[in-house]
C-alpha cells in the first residue's frame, strides 16, 4: 500500500509557500474546526435557495405558492438535498479533498460486506421494534398531504425515487461521507475517534430530520446514523451504507405507504439498489477495497422504520 497523500495546508498568509500539514491517522489533512458548521450551513443556505426558486417556478406555471402540488413540493426536496451535497464539495475542494474515493466511493469488500450488512440491519430493526414497543407506538408514519396521496400514481413514483434512491445518496455523501470523516480526522484516533464519531454524526442525522419526520422518530434514526457511520468505517466504502438506507426507506415506504406484498417491496427495493448503483457506482468502482483490517484507512472515515429522506426540510 503506498504512503498516504499528505495534502498542501491553507495558506494562512502571505508567504505561507509550500508548507505541509502533517496528516492524521488516515492520511488526510486535519480537521478545521470551521468545516462541519460551514457545511451544515451553506448546505442549509444553498437547500433553501434552490426550494426558493422551485417554489417561483412553479408559481410561474400557475402553481399555488401557498399550497404547491406534489410535483413542485418533491422537486424542492430533491433540490433541498442537492443542496448539502454542493455545500460539502465546496468546503472540501477548500480545505483541498479532490478523489471521490476520499469521501469513500470505493469498492467494499464483498466478505465484509455480506455479514456486516445484515448485522448491521438485524441490530437496527431489533432496537427499532424495542423502541416501538417500549413507548407503546402504534399505527404508521403518513406522507405529508404535500406529497400527494396514495392513489396519486404519478405522485408516488417520484416520492418512491426521491426516497429510495436520491436520499440515500445525498445523505450518505454528505452525513457518513464528509461530516463523519472530518470528525474522524479531527479525533485522531483508531480506538476511539470512530466511535465518537459516529455518535455525533448519528445525532446530527436524526436532528437533520425533525422537519420531515414526527419526534417521536428522531431517536431511532439518530440510532440508524450510528449505525451507517460503522458501516461506513469497517467496510471503508459508502456504498453498504447507501445499499441499507435505501432498504430501510424502501421498506417504510413501500409498508407504510402503499401496503405492499413482499413480492412488491423487495422488487422496489432491487430497482432502487440498481439505480444507486448506476448513479453513485461510478465513482468508486474503479478503486479498491482498503486493505484487511484497515477499515477505510485510505479516505474519510468509513423493521420498518421511519424512511431516512429529506433532511431537514419540513414538507408543505
Amino acid at each position: 500500500m503506498p504512503p498516504p497523500l499528505i495534502r498542501p495546508e491553507l495558506p494562512e498568509g502571505a508567504g505561507a509557500g509550500d508548507r505541509r500539514t502533517p496528516p492524521s491517522v488516515d492520511g488526510r489533512p486535519p480537521w478545521r474546526w470551521w468545516t462541519v458548521p460551514a457545511a451544515i450551513g451553506l448546505g442549509l443556505t444553498l437547500g433553501a435557495v434552490g426550494d426558493l426558486v422551485v417554489t417561483i417556478i412553479g408559481a410561474a406555471t400557475g402553481s399555488s405558492t401557498s399550497h404547491p402540488p406534489p410535483a413542485v413540493n418533491i422537486a424542492g426536496d430533491i433540490v433541498f438535498d442537492l443542496g448539502f451535497v454542493a455545500g460539502a464539495i465546496y468546503v472540501a475542494t477548500v480545505i483541498g479533498w479532490r478523489s471521490p474515493s476520499e469521501f469513500g466511493f470505493r469498492r467494499a469488500s464483498l466478505a465484509r460486506v455480506l455479514w456486516m450488512l445484515p448485522l448491521a440491519a438485524a441490530v437496527y430493526f431489533a432496537a427499532t421494534a424495542a423502541y416501538a414497543s417500549l413507548l407503546g407506538l402504534h399505527g404508521s408514519e403518513q406522507l405529508p398531504k404535500g406529497l400527494g396521496s396514495p392513489s396519486d400514481t404519478a405522485a408516488m413514483i417520484g416520492v418512491g425515487v426521491f426516497v429510495t434512491v436520491i436520499a440515500p445518496i445525498c445523505e450518505e455523501f454528505f452525513f457518513r461521507g464528509f461530516i463523519f470523516g472530518q470528525l474522524r480526522s479531527w479525533l485522531n484516533s483508531r480506538t476511539w475517534g470512530p466511535w465518537v464519531a459516529a455518535i455525533v454524526t448519528g445525532f446530527l442525522f436524526g436532528a437533520a430530520h425533525t422537519g420531515s419526520a414526527a419526534a417521536k422518530y428522531l431517536l431511532p434514526l439518530a440510532f440508524l446514523g450510528f449505525l451507517l457511520c460503522l458501516l461506513r468505517w469497517k467496510t471503508g466504502s459508502l456504498y453498504p451504507g447507501m445499499a441499507l438506507h435505501s432498504i430501510n426507506n424502501s421498506l417504510a415506504f413501500g409498508i407504510d405507504q402503499l401496503h405492499w406484498n413482499a413480492a412488491k417491496l423487495g422488487a422496489m427495493a432491487l430497482l432502487a439498489l440498481v439505480a444507486i448503483a448506476g448513479i453513485a457506482g461510478p465513482l468508486g468502482w474503479d478503486k479498491p477495497p482498503a486493505p484487511r483490517g484497515q477499515g477505510d484507512a485510505s479516505g474519510p472515515s468509513p423493521a420498518p422504520a421511519p424512511a431516512a429522506g429529506s433532511a431537514g426540510r419540513s414538507r408543505r
